[in-house]
């Protein structure tokens, strides 16, 4: 699987998936910074990309149906800051490596993961 980090998300956040033998590139160093909703995720479509994010928006399926992507996931955390961002993914790498989550939105929340 190919993730796309959003700007949202450390870049330090990559050595997760990366460790885990995932591809994952980042919004910040590919100066895709400040683009909008749309943009990106049309990049991460070219790319064949899964969007990883702690923007709300994408979790609009009207606006950003989850069939018509690689997938997008959206964490949904009470902290943002970067270690707990790292903690909730290393978490959720396992899921990842079992579910196929292609065409599906994924919201991580502290303690429970919903799949649509």
């Amino acid at each position: 699987m190919k993730f796309k980090l959003d700007e949202n998300i450390s870049p330090q956040a990559a050595k997760v998936f990366t460790d885990h033998g995932f591809d994952v590139h980042s919004v910040r160093d590919e100066e895709l910074t400040g683009c909008n909703d749309d943009h990106l995720i049309s990049v991460c479509t070219v790319e064949q990309r899964i969007l990883v994010t702690l923007d709300l928006d994408f979790s609009d399926i009207r606006k950003y149906p989850p069939s018509s992507y690689m997938g997008i996931i959206v964490l949904r955390t009470e902290k943002q800051s970067r270690n707990h961002i790292i903690s909730i993914l290393e978490r959720v790498i396992p899921i990842l490596k079992k579910e196929n989550i292609k065409g599906k939105l994924m919201i991580i929340e502290e303690n429970k993961i919903r799949l649509r």
